[in-house]
């Protein structure tokens, strides 16, 4: 069976959002390759030191689309964007393309927890 691959991203307003939601789901998260944006990445290893994340570039500084690279190569199943509705994003634009691709090739994308905990839950199955 195929090792799924996860990709997190978190405005900065959400940042604590991701870590306090992947510690809550650390067991289950495990088994994932695991990429992220870098400053997300980092708060996601301070909470889970035992987690394996490979950490890309900022945001702001490609890390989005960094991750839109890897969702068009196929190598995301799932991506858990916890997004911040409520603030402006200078790089609104690389965001917007981000979850473009997300759509454009299927895969599942999660932004809030409650829909990330829904995910989790069907890959337990």
């Amino acid at each position: 069976m195929k090792q799924l691959t996860l990709a997190l991203v978190a405005h900065d307003a959400k940042k604590d959002a991701m870590a306090d939601f992947v510690a809550r789901y650390e067991n289950d998260i495990r088994p994932f390759v695991l990429f992220a944006t870098g400053t997300t990445g980092g708060r996601v290893m301070e909470r889970c030191p035992s987690l394996s994340v490979t950490r890309l570039k900022s945001g702001p500084l490609g890390g989005d689309q960094q991750i839109g690279a890897l969702i068009a190569e196929g190598k995301i199943d799932a991506l858990f964007f916890f997004v911040d509705p409520l603030s402006p994003h200078p790089h609104d634009v690389d965001v917007k393309a981000l979850m473009r691709l997300a759509l454009v090739y299927n895969i599942p994308m999660a932004l809030n927890p409650a829909t990330a905990e829904r995910l989790i839950e069907s890959f337990r199955r």
